[in-house]
């Protein structure tokens, strides 16, 4: 566990292994749904006070789902220092912006609608702008932003990440990027870059649900799939439930 981690003092994993790609993960295991949601909610508010005091602002990336977005209801009741969040989303899906399967829509209705977090603050990936033109216009909107103090990410049954995609080529050109073929619909999407994603001090996976198991079994089996692509100095967490490992 890094030392820098002070925030986790409280919580041991269960393993620390290096992986793939020399990508260093924490494996934690929790016993319910409600345990997870609660240990996420509590990390990202931690993270967020220790950010805060260290540069100012707090830059967190959003993971879809249903793990993300229970969490996400649990911080539309929280009191923060809402003034100096920074929010960003891992990828999106090329749909119109009130569509039920936009991971930005999903964080908003959930969350960010709730709160006082500036709106010029709330960095949307402008996927209805198609695939090419939604990533330019985030690629900008990245361009110098400092180091991402936490992402969350989720993991897909295939190993997909983000939407990093299996037999997908990496694709670092710019900080956000298109995606043409996704193997789920639609096929058209934006997601931020390899790279980008692992400029960050801290990567949260939340893996739920025996339907990730096969996926967990390649990831600890030391397979590269597309999770661990993400790499950054000082490792990954994984926070589970439902899974065996």
């Amino acid at each position: 566990m890094q030392s820098s981690q002070t925030h986790q003092t409280e919580m041991t994993p269960v393993k620390t292994l290096t992986l793939a790609n020399n990508q260093t993960t924490h494996w934690y295991r929790f016993v319910t749904q409600d345990e997870i949601n609660q240990a996420t909610l509590k990390r990202i508010l931690q993270t967020a006070s220790e950010s805060i005091a260290q540069y100012g602002s707090f830059l967190i990336v959003l993971a879809g789902g249903s793990t993300p977005k229970s969490v996400y209801q649990l911080l539309a009741k929280e009191q923060a220092d809402w003034a100096n969040w920074h929010v960003y989303h891992n990828d999106d899906r090329c749909l119109p912006v009130e569509d039920t399967e936009r991971n930005s829509k999903i964080a908003r209705d959930a969350w960010l609608n709730h709160v006082a977090i500036p709106a010029n603050q709330i960095h949307d990936i402008p996927a209805e702008l198609g695939n090419v033109e939604g990533a330019k216009a985030y690629a900008n909107t990245l361009a110098g932003v400092r180091r991402f103090d936490l992402v969350l990410l989720g993991l897909g049954e295939d190993g997909h990440t983000a939407s990093l995609f299996p037999n997908h080529a990496v694709d670092n050109s710019a900080d956000a990027v298109p995606v043409f073929d996704s193997p789920k619909p639609p096929a058209h999407r934006v997601t931020i870059s390899q790279a980008r994603l692992n400029d960050t001090h801290h990567v949260i996976f939340l893996v739920t649900g025996a339907g990730k198991q096969d996926a967990v079994n390649r990831w600890l089996g030391g397979e590269s799939i597309p999770a661990t692509l993400i790499a950054p100095s000082g490792g990954v967490d994984v926070y589970s439930f439902g899974v065996n490992f």
